[in-house]
């Protein structure tokens, strides 16, 4: 058989996250693993971020792999609602576009991916694997009668609190004293008050919240799905996951956590291929990992908040100064539009302060960073990517939850998984020193420094052959996505 005939016949999967970098990170990790199991990807960004990843890894950075595509569709939104000088993209006008303007385009594509199996040059699409909340894939998935496996990026619990938010409502969370309860009305959830729920599913919300009706909808349609898949794993989320399988009448696997998964996965050619595939939508910084080459093991704060959060001014002094006096060696990201309607201006003192022991930079291949021997400790914004992979790092992390899932996550990663310490929302640079502090050296961190390589270690355990979450990934290939084949 010839290799062109060979190529003909492999399963195709049309991939398609949800337009936010949190969510292109984990969909770019399944399709490498898809990829490596053999099969033709056809990875579908908008056009906006798919011109953000050119700008961040060179025009040329998808030329590579003739089974490994990436195909655009509009966003909807019009020119003036996207700002090239500031990346972050306003995640409300998404929700009110996605749904509405997407799935014609979407359909398009797909005719023209038939047009171009038809000449031969791809083989016809099998399956789609779409963002758990980009779920009008899953209508044209059936108008073709193929087999569409949903990816759902955040935590299980945070899946339970969307799923959950009529009964949250009926609670009238009003005020502050209401917000202090323990929350028992949500299966599944352990040690959580009222307060670390995202307020869009508490009454602080109107009932007609537009991120509330974009979740309620998405989940709705996503019971549609042949199977939803986490990126979580047994051990971590066992009660969560067991209180989501009565939710749904599709099937439900744990497939994560997806950076093990990647790291375990053997080095042949196809991988090595893959590794230029990157997916970050900003242009990352290689000096830091050279700078990082000449720090001693475990003694570099890395401090990173993410894609999307905001702070004001006030919070980047007190941060900045906390970091200074603690005296601890530091990299920190900063993006350009890290400080809410304005730039990042941090003093001459501050610099003179830490000239010797810091180094700060833009954005950074976070991963590589996480895994590098001289990181000790992580600031971080508690995003479920963040925090799987400090978990698969085996990094224990200072918590600054920003919006959404993320208080859910902090209170769990401190509380429940013990591998945390949190940092009161009105941050103050005393507390920010004494946290670094005790995370690099005091008898806290060390506990939770053992805590975290537990962790990392169950997490490989998992994702190696014969793992749970190796066996479910089989099962999901074979199960679900082969079926269309």
């Amino acid at each position: 058989m010839g290799s062109n005939e060979g190529e003909m016949k492999k399963p195709h999967v049309v991939m398609t996250p949800f337009p936010a970098q949190g969510h292109i990170n984990p969909m770019l990790k399944l399709a490498k693993l898809l990829h490596l199991r053999g099969f033709h990807i056809t990875f579908v960004n908008t056009e906006f971020n798919h011109t953000r990843l050119l700008k961040s890894r060179g025009v040329k950075a998808f030329d590579g792999l003739p089974d490994f595509q990436f195909e655009t569709i509009p966003d909807g939104l019009p020119p003036t609602a996207h700002d090239h000088h500031n990346d972050s993209q306003n995640v409300h006008l998404l929700f009110q576009s996605i749904p509405k303007n997407c799935l014609l385009p979407f359909q398009n594509l797909l005719a023209r991916l038939d047009h171009s199996a038809s000449s031969g040059l791809i083989p016809p699409v099998t399956c789609f694997v779409s963002d758990a909340i980009m779920s009008f894939t899953v209508e044209a998935a059936q108008n073709l009668g193929l087999p569409i496996l949903l990816l759902w990026t955040a935590s299980a619990s945070g899946c339970l609190c969307v799923l959950h938010f009529r009964t949250t409502l009926l609670q009238k969370l009003t005020d502050e004293s209401s917000l202090e309860r323990e929350v028992d009305w949500i299966p599944g959830f352990k040690n959580i008050k009222a307060k670390y729920l995202p307020p869009f599913v508490t009454t602080q919300a109107d009932p007609n919240d537009l991120k509330l009706r974009f979740f309620k909808a998405e989940m709705k349609r996503a019971n549609r799905a042949s199977a939803i898949c986490f990126n979580t794993f047994d051990e971590l989320e066992s009660e969560e996951m067991k209180a989501l399988s009565s939710m749904f009448t599709c099937p439900l696997y744990t497939i994560g956590p997806l950076p093990s998964f990647l790291t375990q996965t053997p080095h042949t050619n196809s991988h090595l291929e893959l590794t230029s595939l990157g997916s970050s939508l900003w242009k990352e910084d290689t000096e830091c990992l050279h700078w990082l080459q000449s720090q001693k093991p475990k003694s570099v704060f890395y401090v990173n908040f993410g894609s999307i959060t905001v702070m004001s001014p006030q919070q980047l002094y007190e941060f900045a100064w906390g970091l200074a006096n603690s005296k601890k060696t530091f990299l920190w990201i900063i993006r350009p539009d890290l400080v809410n309607g304005g730039s990042v201006i941090l003093s001459p003192e501050f610099h003179n302060e830490t000239k010797d022991r810091g180094f700060i930079t833009s954005w950074c291949d976070q991963e590589k960073v996480l895994n590098h021997p001289s990181i000790g400790g992580f600031l971080t914004h508690c995003g479920w990517n963040s925090l799987t992979e400090s978990l698969c790092a085996g990094v224990p992390m200072a918590c600054w939850p920003f919006r959404g899932d993320q208080p859910a996550n902090c209170r769990y990663a401190c509380t429940v998984w013990e591998i945390g310490i949190e940092i009161d929302n009105d941050v103050k640079k005393e507390e920010v020193e004494k946290l670094v502090i005790e995370l690099m050296e005091g008898e806290k961190g060390k506990k939770m420094r053992e805590k975290a390589l537990e962790w990392k270690k169950m997490a490989e355990e998992d994702t190696r052959t014969g793992g749970s979450s190796y066996v479910n990934l089989e099962s999901v290939i074979k199960d679900v996505l082969l079926k269309g084949h």
